[in-house]
């Protein structure tokens, strides 16, 4: 049974608030998911399959490769650096991290991920490499101070990322990591300037016609002379295990009817099913494919509540001061706080649903098309 909309807006005025406790909120979460599975799921393999072929087909009709990018910088990436600095590890990867056993501090963790994406892409110092969505600068900044000799390109549509990242470059005395701000959607590469590894991690959700980029960032690889020297894209998506679906802020059949999420964080967004990317290989060929269990990024996102809590006095102070620069009511910044303890836990439990078998982390390998 699905909850009424009365009683969704009303809870949403209390998370507002930070008024209904923890242990409420999960039980609510895990309600809607419950109901957000009863939504996609159309009744049999034939008509969940009829399903995805159609929604696959309306994307690659689209006339843009994302919707609308300033929500992403609204929501999440120029929300203020220093608040979420302080509730992400050391390395300030707003991505999961991977914990094999489950007991591995937050930088471990981090650490042990951003070494998944070197071994899995199979960089090598020396490469001139393309950081696609470099967030406030994870992997860019580890692959400049592990690969000295490398080229390392940070592509961002957020000012406030560049300057963060361009300011710890410097005083990491990092000379090989240039950061461009710009939309995906228009920005184009010289010719001059081709990579032989292009690593996403976690932008395609913000994507929407996957074949119009894919094509974009095929172009963007150096051509291959040989099969021991192919350029290769790595991508690092969430996803759900079978079925893609829009996170939509409206009330279609298609999009997200519980809309919370989508009116705050993923505006424009796109939950991809862990196969989705395989149907748009037009202009890239799939080497290999990984699935990582939800867990991973359920502990993630709990260890990032953890530190959000911890840093809550000074964290909700520079809420209330960056909307103010901005010329905002201050209670816009104590509602953003509890929207992002929110936003934590959500995730957190929808990643730990059905012990991470039902949404988890997709790796993908990609060469160019022969």
């Amino acid at each position: 049974m699905a909850l009424p909309d009365w009683a969704l807006q009303l809870g949403y005025e209390g998370l507002d608030r930070g008024l209904i406790p923890d242990i409420i909120v999960r039980l609510a979460i895990r309600a809607l998911l419950r109901q957000r599975l009863r939504e996609i799921d159309h009744g049999s393999l034939e008509a969940n399959n009829a399903a995805k072929m159609a929604w696959i087909k309306s994307v690659k009709q689209r006339t843009c490769i994302a919707d609308v990018p300033e929500k992403s910088n609204e929501q999440h990436y120029e929300v203020s650096t220093q608040f979420i600095l302080s509730t992400l590890g050391p390395h300030a990867k707003y991505s999961a991290c991977l914990f094999p056993t489950g007991n591995e501090s937050l930088e471990e963790a981090e650490i042990l991920m951003l070494e998944s994406y070197c071994a899995k892409a199979q960089l090598q110092d020396g490469q001139d490499v393309l950081d696609l969505g470099c967030g406030w600068g994870s992997l860019s900044l580890y692959l400049a101070q592990k690969y000295p000799k490398s080229r390392i390109t940070g592509l961002s549509n957020s000012s406030t990322q560049k300057a963060h990242i361009d300011a710890t470059a410097k005083l990491r005395n990092l000379t090989n990591l240039n950061i461009i701000t710009a939309d995906v959607n228009t920005h184009d590469f010289p010719t001059t300037s081709r990579f032989d590894r292009i690593i996403s991690i976690e932008m395609f959700e913000h994507m929407k016609n996957y074949q119009i980029l894919l094509r974009k960032v095929s172009t963007w690889l150096k051509p291959g002379t040989n099969p021991d020297s192919e350029s290769l894209l790595f991508i690092h998506i969430f996803c759900h295990r079978n079925i893609p679906y829009h996170f939509e802020d409206t009330e279609d059949q298609d999009g997200d009817q519980s809309n919370w999420m989508a009116q705050n964080f993923f505006s424009g967004g796109t939950m991809p099913s862990h196969d989705l990317l395989l149907y748009f290989q037009d202009d890239l060929t799939l080497v290999q494919s990984w699935y990582l269990s939800g867990t991973h990024y359920s502990k993630t996102l709990e260890a990032w509540l953890k530190l959000q809590d911890q840093n809550g006095e000074t964290g909700l102070q520079e809420l209330q001061a960056d909307v103010k620069a901005k010329g905002q009511d201050p209670t816009e910044g104590v509602k953003a706080f509890y929207r992002f303890r929110v936003f934590y836990m959500a995730s957190s439990e929808l990643f730990n649903f059905n012990g991470g078998q039902e949404w988890g982390i997709g790796h993908y390998l990609f060469k160019k098309r022969a």
